[in-house]
């Protein structure tokens, strides 16, 4: 079959479909999902690999795909392989809407006439391996492995699927996140060695988030994060303060992560006040713009809900992963025009509720993979101009994923192994696991207090948009944070750059004008305020004490004099107590000196 045939992909598709398709595409595929369908049909594979940014249309190519295979007699049935009960649910209302009939209920015994395939979930697979691979091999079989990265979520379930699939005629994979935070394999995934002798998962046709966003397939995101300060009770009973984005060992940034979203603490009010403004914001221009917290636990969840609620006067739709009518609660939510819904991590990947535009960040899971799919609940674009808004807590690889979000990533099958010498900071990680483990058999866990989270305020830090950062800190409900929750939620993107360059240069503009005594905040743009973790201010520290190190020889002059003209020069405290910004200021002064002598 030649690559004209795949003209015919989508001869018999309902002109409805997709239904959610944005601007002018609803009646023809697009081109993305063309060049993948050409490229399929011209090499015929047994295997292939889509690796789509969520939001993109995943669904629509994988049915194209069946109906086609369907059509042309290449197979005589399908099998959609999903994360969730929800998923397997959707798929099935999708491929009815091209003449596909799954049965989403399927259990076990002979399927109905009516229907050409079934929906099942990867744990259903892995209960009954046996009963799919019978059906594979008396029919042939398309098996589309939905987020397939799910199929390595544990060993059993990789297992089953490869013992299920194996006899399948097709197998097409899908997910919009390729990548897991562990080297589990996944089946059916061709994986490559690198130069670096890494092996990394290879796709036959990859469309991320950059060339969608420039396709106008996605909506562009504006992050808004915010800081404060953050005070809790360790399990030894000490208890610690710390600001938000300060730079921190691991457990105490996951310290600090915890208290700041504790319902009963000052953080998440004030960030789910200033969420719904920016909602009210977006709700001008789409008028059934809805929000999203995605909540740690339930717990949680039912807190919010009811912070909501104070907060708007409108109750928020509440969707628990084991709750039975969760999935009928997300459909309900996608069709009517309520504001708020709270969920815990089930609306985090493939449930498609295109009207959500604003989303709060409310669980201390920390995986690129998770951000990722979180995020992606949010961009699926209806028309041209729409944006997202996701709020987030100062968290430094928060923060770097944000700025990530075009960054194309392949599943790692092996981890680069590093010596002590390659690692600057493995002596030091030694020692910290060492005492961590000294003090546990000092104290034993039965003596341990419960972490708690004891008091907690939020403070408006930085937009985030398109890899660059905007913005001075501001209090919750002042001018200088309504001016960035204000921004239009129908705008180009360069018209959001645009805007936030403005909105950042009258508020330093302002700041300028106020006397120095009313300064309470950290006065800087966001540019010279980079959050780093506690390592990287290591690595700063090192890095300046070298340089000053090398300029002691150049300029006879000892280290502690050089320390001190360059605090002298550029402000601040020692360079132990020195921000990152501060430090920074006095690598390029220090190098400038240095410059100056030769």
């Amino acid at each position: 079959m030649t690559t004209t045939a795949a003209s015919t992909s989508s001869h018999h598709l309902s002109p409805a479909f997709p239904g959610r398709a944005p601007w002018g595409t609803a009646n023809k595929l697009r081109a993305w999902q063309q060049g993948a369908m050409e490229k399929y049909i011209q090499e015929q594979p047994r295997d292939f690999l889509a690796v789509a940014t969520p939001g993109a249309g995943k669904t629509t190519f994988a049915l194209t795909l069946a109906s086609w295979l369907l059509h042309h007699h290449v197979v005589q049935q399908v099998t959609v392989v999903a994360p969730t009960e929800h998923l397997k649910k959707q798929w099935a209302e999708a491929a009815a809407r091209v003449g596909i009939k799954l049965d989403p209920e399927y259990s076990a015994g002979p399927l109905g006439r009516d229907y050409h395939g079934v929906a099942v979930t990867y744990a259903g697979v892995g209960v009954r391996p046996m009963l799919h691979r019978n059906r594979c091999e008396q029919r042939k079989t398309l098996v589309i492995l939905d987020e397939i990265h799910h199929a390595g979520d544990s060993k059993s379930w990789g297992e089953a699927c490869l013992e299920a699939f194996d006899p399948a005629t097709r197998r097409l994979a899908l997910t919009g996140t390729p990548f897991r935070s562990d080297t589990n394999p996944i089946p059916f995934v061709t994986y490559e060695e690198g130069n670096d002798g890494i092996r990394r998962s290879a796709a036959d046709y990859t469309y991320g988030y950059g060339n969608a966003l420039g396709d106008g397939v996605v909506r562009p995101v504006i992050f808004l994060s915010y800081s404060g300060n953050m005070r809790w009770r360790t399990k030894a009973g000490d208890e610690i303060e710390a600001r938000l984005g300060e730079p921190m060992t691991k457990d105490a940034v996951s310290q600090a992560w915890r208290t700041a979203l504790d319902p009963r603490g000052d953080w998440m009010p004030n960030v789910l006040r200033a969420a719904d403004k920016r909602l009210t914001e977006v709700r001008k221009a789409i008028p059934d713009a809805g929000a999203l917290v995605i909540a740690t636990d339930q717990d949680s969840a039912r807190a919010y809900a009811k912070l909501i609620r104070e907060i708007t006067g409108t109750k928020a739709t509440v969707v628990l992963s084991d709750d039975s009518g969760a999935s009928q609660r997300i459909e309900d939510f996608s069709h009517n025009d309520d504001r708020w819904m709270v969920a815990v991590r089930m609306v985090s990947e493939g449930v498609d509720v295109p009207r959500l535009a604003v989303g709060v960040y409310a669980t201390t899971i920390s995986t690129p993979l998770f951000f990722a799919q979180a995020v992606g609940r949010f961009v699926r674009s209806r028309r041209r101009g729409e944006t997202a808004s996701v709020f987030l807590p100062t968290i430094p690889s928060l923060l770097g994923f944000a700025n990530e979000m075009e960054v194309e990533r392949d599943h790692v099958l092996d981890k680069p192994k590093k010596e002590g010498e390659e690692d600057p900071y493995a002596e030091e990680e030694k020692l910290l696991q060492e005492a961590e483990r000294q003090q546990d058999e000092d104290t034993g866990e039965q003596d341990m207090l419960p972490f708690e989270a004891l008091e907690s305020d939020a403070v408006f830090d930085r937009v985030l948009f398109d890899g660059a950062e905007f913005g001075m800190q501001a209090h919750p409900g002042s001018d200088e944070e309504q001016d960035y929750l204000g921004i239009p939620g129908l705008l180009e993107p360069d018209q959001v750059q645009l805007l936030l360059q403005k909105r950042q240069a009258r508020q330093i503009a302002h700041s300028r004008r106020k006397p120095d005594a009313e300064a309470d905040l950290l006065e800087l743009p966001a540019e010279r305020r980079p959050v780093v973790t506690h390592k990287e201010l290591l690595e700063l520290r090192k890095e300046l004490n070298s340089l000053v190190g090398a300029y002691v020889h150049q300029s006879g002059k000892p280290h502690g004099v050089i320390h001190t003209e360059l605090r002298r020069a550029c402000g601040g405290p020692p360079s132990a107590e020195a921000t990152a910004g501060q430090i920074r200021e006095r690598i390029k002064k220090v190098r400038e000196w240095a410059t100056r002598m030769r």
